[in-house]
C-alpha cells in the first residue's frame, strides 16, 4: 500500500507492593513447593519450559497485543498486500501520536482523572510551531517552544482544576474548545504552508529512518521505556497508583492529592507537545483541524491496552499497544474498501471485538495469577 497518512492525516498493574512468601519468578504464587529442601535444578522437560515461557508472556499488556496479531493475521489474510513492510511501516508511523497521548492519559486515568484537551493541545502546539517556523524561528527551537506549549497547556488545566476546584474532565472539557479556537484563530483556519523544509527537523525527524522504522516510531518506543520506568519505579508512579486505588487512604498517608494531579496534568500537555511536533514534521503543514477527535481515541487505546477506568492501575506499553490496534483498524478498513458513511460504524465494531477479546484474555490471566507489570 503506498504511503498516504503524509497526505491524508490519520485515520480513524496495581500499586507495587511485596510478593508474598513463595511466590514465583512471574510475581505469581509458586505452586507445589514446601520449603528450601523443594529447590534446586528440576529435570529438563517440555512441562518447564512451556510454565516458563507462559509467565514470561503473561505481561498486563499482553492481550491487547494478542488482539492486535489477530487482526493483524485476519486481515492479512484476507489482503497479501497488507503484510508489506512499508504498510507495517505506515501503520506504525501512523499510531505514534494517538500512542503518546494515550500514554499520558493512562497516567490520567490510573489517577480516576481524564483529560479531554490533549486532542486540542495537538493542534494547538502543532500550529504554534508552524507559524514560529513561518516566521523565520529555527525549526528546532520552534519545535522545542511547540513542546513547552503543550506542557504550559497542561500546566493552565492544572490550575483550573485546583483554583476553581472543578473535576478536571470538565475543566478540560472546556479548554478542549479554548485550545481549538485559539488554534483557528492564529491561523485564521487555514493551513500554515510556508516552512523550511530543508531543515533536518523536517528531512531526519519525520522522513528518517533507522533499521527499517521512521525516527519517530523510535521516539514512540524511548517513550514508552521512560514513561513505564517513571510509572512503575519512582515514587511519582506509586503515588499515582495509590490515589487512584484509594484517595482517602492517599492523603492518609501523606500524598498531595492536588500536587500530583498538576504534575500529572503536566506531563500530559508535554506528551501532547511531543506528539504534535512529530506529527508537524511528518505532515509538513500545519492544519489546524488536525488533532480533532484525537482525545477520545486516546481514551479508548489506554483503556483497550489495559488501564482500567476505575483506577489503581495503568500501563503505557498497553496503551501504545491499543494505539497500534487502533491504527490497525483504520488500515484495515481501507484495506476492504469500507465506504466513508460507513467506517465509523465498522471501526466501533472491530474495536468492540477487540475490547471483547481482550477482557477474555484478561479474564482467563486473573484466574491463572497476576503477571508482569508492563
Amino acid at each position: 500500500m503506498t504511503d498516504v497518512n503524509r497526505s491524508t492525516g490519520l485515520g480513524g498493574g496495581g500499586a507495587p507492593g511485596t510478593a508474598p512468601a513463595g511466590a514465583g519468578p512471574g510475581g505469581g504464587e509458586s505452586r507445589g513447593g514446601t520449603g528450601a529442601g523443594d529447590e534446586g535444578p528440576r529435570p529438563a522437560g517440555g512441562g518447564g519450559l512451556k510454565a516458563i515461557a507462559t509467565r514470561a508472556l503473561e505481561f498486563e499488556s499482553n492481550s491487547v497485543l494478542v488482539a492486535t496479531i489477530v487482526l493483524v493475521v485476519t486481515v492479512g489474510v484476507l489482503r497479501p498486500e497488507f503484510f508489506t513492510w512499508s504498510q507495517i511501516s505506515n501503520m506504525l508511523q501512523q499510531s505514534v501520536y494517538i500512542a503518546l497521548l494515550a500514554s499520558g492519559m493512562a497516567f490520567l486515568i490510573s489517577m480516576r482523572e481524564i483529560d479531554l484537551s490533549v486532542g486540542s493541545i495537538f493542534g494547538l502546539t502543532l500550529i504554534s510551531a508552524s507559524l514560529l517556523m513561518e516566521h523565520g524561528m529555527n525549526a528546532w527551537l520552534a519545535g522545542l517552544l511547540g513542546v513547552l506549549i503543550g506542557a504550559a497547556a497542561g500546566l493552565f488545566n492544572a490550575m483550573l482544576v485546583q483554583v476553581i476546584a472543578i473535576p478536571a474532565i470538565v475543566a478540560t472539557l472546556a479548554t478542549l474548545a479554548m485550545y481549538r479556537g485559539l488554534t483557528l484563530g492564529l491561523s485564521n483556519g487555514q493551513q500554515v504552508t510556508d516552512l523550511p523544509l530543508q531543515s533536518s527537523f523536517f528531512t531526519w525527524l519525520g522522513g528518517g529512518r533507522y533499521l527499517g522504522l521512521p525516527v519517530s516510531v523510535w521516539i514512540m518506543i524511548l517513550s514508552a521505556i521512560i514513561l513505564t520506568a517513571l510509572l512503575r519505579l519512582t515514587p511519582f508512579g506509586y503515588r499515582i497508583r495509590a490515589i487512584g486505588s484509594n484517595p482517602e487512604a492517599a492523603t492518609f498517608s501523606g500524598i498531595s492529592i492536588p500536587r500530583v494531579r498538576v504534575q500529572a496534568l503536566v506531563l500530559s500537555g508535554l506528551l501532547a507537545g511531543i506528539a504534535g511536533m512529530l506529527g508537524l514534521a511528518f505532515f509538513e503543514s500545519g492544519d489546524p483541524n488536525i488533532g480533532t477527535g484525537f482525545e477520545l481515541q486516546a481514551i479508548a487505546a489506554a483503556v483497550i491496552g489495559g488501564t482500567p477506568l476505575r483506577g489503581g492501575s495503568a500501563t503505557v506499553v498497553g496503551a501504545m499497544f491499543g494505539a497500534i490496534l487502533l491504527s490497525v483498524v483504520a488500515s484495515g478498513l481501507v484495506f476492504f474498501n469500507v465506504p466513508l458513511n460507513w467506517s465509523a460504524f465498522a471501526s466501533g465494531v472491530v474495536i468492540l471485538a477487540a475490547v471483547s477479546l481482550d477482557s477474555l484474555l484478561r479474564r482467563r490471566r486473573r484466574a491463572r495469577g497476576p503477571g508482569l507489570a508492563l
